[in-house]
């Protein structure tokens, strides 16, 4: 399978950044993509609402249902998941891509931020694929694809950000969790990472990053889309680099994906 056609995405934190590259490379196969984030009015801060997102699936030739749904509340999750299945007849593949980040040591995180960290990413990768599994496990190539790194126990990723390095390992926890339990069943349970930092809004939150010195969301989408067009069985449990998979279907040239071409890039989190 080369294409996405036909195939309907659930991707969370879908209104900008990479989940929104992830629902604009799918639209241009015909997809139809369930985009469900919290931002359905315009913030002067962070562009981009669910309905500009289901604009630009549409525009693209995808399908597109523009889902209001903070996913730290179970009941939007499955309602937002009931209301997918209802417009498109199932769901083919989930991408837990929303994430909440906090860059900062312990006595200068507040409890509010470390809750939201944990409960956004970890526990909200959780419940999406508690509610999308049913309707996975019916779909003839079931993808569960989460923007999570490499596990790590490594002590220089977790003494500068305890917080925040607990939340994203969390989410490949359940990851390597989930591969385990459904990969035997057919569903390709996969991580992906990228190799460099990515020019998103996230990047504000990062001291020192200069947007010259990154790439742009549409190699994590490439990358994805490599992954989610892979036959499912027998592909499971994962923890995949952009880099890497774009390298595996033949792309050299990693120039395109530069924000500024020939400056020095800055490797992401987790990775050595």
């Amino acid at each position: 399978m080369s294409t996405l056609a036909g195939k309907t995405l659930f991707i969370t934190g879908a209104s900008r950044g990479i989940g929104l590259a992830i629902a604009r490379r799918a639209a241009r196969d015909g997809a139809n993509i369930a985009i469900a984030a919290k931002s359905s009015v315009p913030n002067p801060k962070l562009p981009g609402t669910i309905h500009t997102a289901a604009a630009d699936v549409e525009a693209l030739g995808g399908h597109a249902l523009a889902l209001q749904c903070d996913i730290r509340e179970e009941d939007q999750v499955r309602a937002a998941v009931a209301v997918a299945v209802d417009a498109f007849g199932g769901i083919d593949i989930l991408v837990n891509n929303a994430s909440a980040i906090w860059l900062r040591g312990t006595l200068d995180t507040p409890m509010k931020r470390f809750d939201l960290m944990q409960q956004v990413n970890a526990r909200g990768s959780f419940v999406c694929a508690q509610a999308c599994l049913p309707h996975l496990l019916q779909a003839p190539n079931p993808h569960i694809l989460t923007l999570a790194p490499p596990p790590s126990l490594a002590p220089k990723w977790w003494a500068p950000h305890t917080g925040y390095t607990l939340a994203k390992m969390g989410m490949s926890f359940v990851t390597l969790g989930l591969a385990a339990e459904f990969g035997p069943q057919g569903v390709a349970v996969n991580a992906l990472w990228p190799r460099t930092v990515i020019a998103t809004d996230a990047i504000n939150m990062i001291p020192g990053v200069d947007p010259r010195n990154c790439r742009t969301p549409e190699i994590v989408a490439d990358a994805a889309h490599a992954v989610l067009v892979h036959e499912a069985r027998g592909f499971s449990g994962r923890f995949l680099i952009d880099e890497e998979v774009l390298r595996e279907t033949g792309v050299q040239d990693f120039d395109r994906y530069a924000v500024e071409p020939g400056q020095p890039l800055l490797p992401d989190l987790f990775l050595d």
